[in-house]
Parts: C-alpha cells; structure tokens; sequence
C-alpha cells in the first residue's frame, strides 16, 4: 500500500537518513522515538507536507513523491489537533471539503457520518471553546475521516489525554483500524504501542534501527536503547568463554551467566525484570544461573514491587504483590536470584 524507498531528508542540524517503510493494507503500524527522533518530521513526508531531497514514495503503486498533500489521498491528525477556534464543530469537520468546493448538501451528508463515527453528533452545533480533550481529539479525526483518506496519520494522539479519555480513544481508533483503516501512528509512549500495533518500528536520530512484529522487537532488542525501549533494565557486558557444549559469559564483576548463545567473544546480556526468581533458599537447578545477593532497594512498581540487588552486579527484579507479601522482604536481607539462560537476551558488543 505505502512504500517509502530510501527518502532522505535534512532540516536544519537534523537528517532523516535512509527510511524505508513498506506498510500494508489495513496494518495498524506504530513509529516508536524518543522526541526529537524524527517521527513528525516522517509523517510530514508521507503527507506531503515537507518534501525529500531524496527518495521515491509510492501509494498503491503510485508515484506520490512530488504531489501536494491535496492530491495524496492521506489524512493526518496533528498532536495539537490545529482545531480553528472561531467555527462550530460543524465548520471544522466540513472544513476540508469545502476547500474541495463539494455541493452543501454532500458536505452536510458526509459532515454528520463522520460525526456518528466519533460519537460527537450532538456536539456539531457547539463552539469548541470549552470542549475536552477527548472531544477535540475526535473533531480532528473527523475532519480527517470526512475525506475518506486511504491512510490515516497520527501524531501521538494519546498524549494529551488523562487515562481514562486514553483508554477511550484507543478503543476508538483500534475499532477504526478493524473497520479498514490503514494507520500510522507515532509516539514515544511504549505502552502505546504494544497494546496497539500490529508492527513497529523504532526510530532513533532519524533512522530506523529495529522493525517487525511486536512482540519479536520487544522479545529480540538488537541493541541497547532498543531494550531501554522495551522495558528492560538488567544490562550486563560479558567476556564469553566456551568449552565443549557449555556457553559462558563473565561480567566486569566476576559473576559467571550461563547462556544459550554465542554471538561474539564480547556481548551484552539483557534480562527482564520478571525473569529473574527470588527466593530466601537456593534454588537446586544445575541448568539455572543462581545467585546470591542482598536487597538493597525496594521501590513500587505498575505489577509489584521493583527489587534492586546487589549479587556482585546489580539485578532489577519484579515480584508480585500478592508473593512479595508473603515473603515479607526487607532492605539488606540476604536473598537468592535466579534465571533460565533462555531468558537471556544476547547482542554483539560491536551492536550495543
């Protein structure tokens, strides 16, 4: 359906540098970046905002590199929603197609189809001025929608909102998505886009430097600030040594990893919190990587409790409320780790 072919693109001290993108027909498709990553900037590409220096764009197989954003069939929702404040919410759906000199009665027609999409058909006599979040939020999709774009942008549409009108709005646009909607979707939030892609691609200093399914980006970082991305925080540089079957990593502080894989004689292991097993009493598990430490941190977290502990090199482990509890850990309490070596993430040094 899209296809971005090489494009490149300088603004200023910032360059988009060889971004090629194939996205499919009715794919919910998330750019994931810090700010500053180049994510807008992409989008303003696609739309026809800004044009490349280099590079072709195709759309359905066509050629749209060179043609304005009128022509491109492709609707964008910016973060700000760029909502003009003196119209009604009528004036502001209908606002696309009278720039299109289509005939009032159509423009009504589509104006309120479109209004019923987002549930704001009561709203369409309203000023905006005192209108929500969540509400304005809609009116852009709408405005956006009203032109029956064959790919819809957006630029982190969630940002703004308190949690509850983001929930909401997720399942607005995961429901437009399943109704046929082909949607690109840029933010920085990694909740975002694991409870809404289908694919992602992770953008840094204006290249895309991990893309695929989400659960193998987010199961298989390639490197560092990808893993930083996906939640993990236990980073360890291992010198590896192998003898016959057995893999094994030594880290900085002498703690010796057994591993699954190999990649290099330098590496860099990463590993979940929620990996890693703790308990007062040794684990007996000849194939485990088993450690002993002592609890120097506790720290609430979204699914438990968030121990720090220092077995030699320093763990992050997450413990379930309910088991955390019941273990009744304390600060400076001797504990033991554990974990499976097929737990372990391995990347190159050379790729960290």
């Amino acid at each position: 359906m899209l296809k971005l072919c090489d494009i490149n693109k300088k603004l200023g001290d910032f360059t988009l540098s060889g971004i090629n993108l194939d996205i499919h027909e009715g794919e919910y498709y998330v750019l994931l970046g810090r700010s500053g990553a180049g994510k807008t900037q992409l989008l303003e590409l696609i739309a026809g905002l800004v044009s490349a220096d280099s590079g072709k764009i195709f759309l359905d197989n066509e050629d749209i590199t060179h043609k304005k954003i009128q022509d491109r069939k492709i609707g964008i929702v910016f973060q700000d929603y760029a909502i003009f404040p003196h119209m009604t919410v009528f004036g502001n759906i209908a606002y696309p197609l009278k720039m299109r000199n289509v005939h009032e009665e159509e423009i009504r027609t589509k104006v309120t189809e479109s209004a019923r999409q987002m549930n704001i058909n009561h709203l369409l006599n309203r000023s905006i001025i005192n209108l929500s979040g969540g509400e304005r939020q809609r009116i852009a999709l709408a405005r956006t929608l009203v032109t029956k774009p064959r790919l819809l942008l957006l630029d982190e549409p969630l940002s703004s909102l308190d949690a509850s009108l983001k929930d909401d709005m997720k399942r607005l646009i995961r429901k437009l998505n399943r109704d046929g909607h082909t949607i690109i979707h840029v933010t920085h939030d990694y909740c975002d886009a694991l409870s809404l892609a289908n694919r992602i691609g992770v953008i840094h200093n204006g290249r895309i430097i991990q893309e695929g399914e989400v659960s193998e980006v987010f199961s298989k970082p390639v490197n560092r600030f990808v893993a930083r991305y996906a939640g993990y925080k236990n980073f360890f540089r291992l010198r590896m040594e192998q003898s016959n079957d057995d893999i094994k990593g030594i880290s900085k502080n002498g703690l010796e990893f057994r591993l699954n894989d190999c990649p290099g004689d330098d590496c860099l292991a990463i590993l979940r919190n929620e990996a890693i097993m703790v308990s007062r009493t040794k684990r007996e598990d000849k194939n485990a990587n088993i450690f002993n430490g002592v609890v120097i941190e506790l720290i609430k977290a979204e699914h438990g409790i968030e121990l720090e502990v220092d077995a030699g090199d320093k763990f992050f482990v997450t413990v379930p409320l309910r088991e955390f509890s019941e273990m009744d850990l304390r600060i400076n309490e001797q504990v033991w780790i554990s974990f499976m070596p097929d737990s372990v993430v391995v990347i190159s040094g050379q790729n960290e």
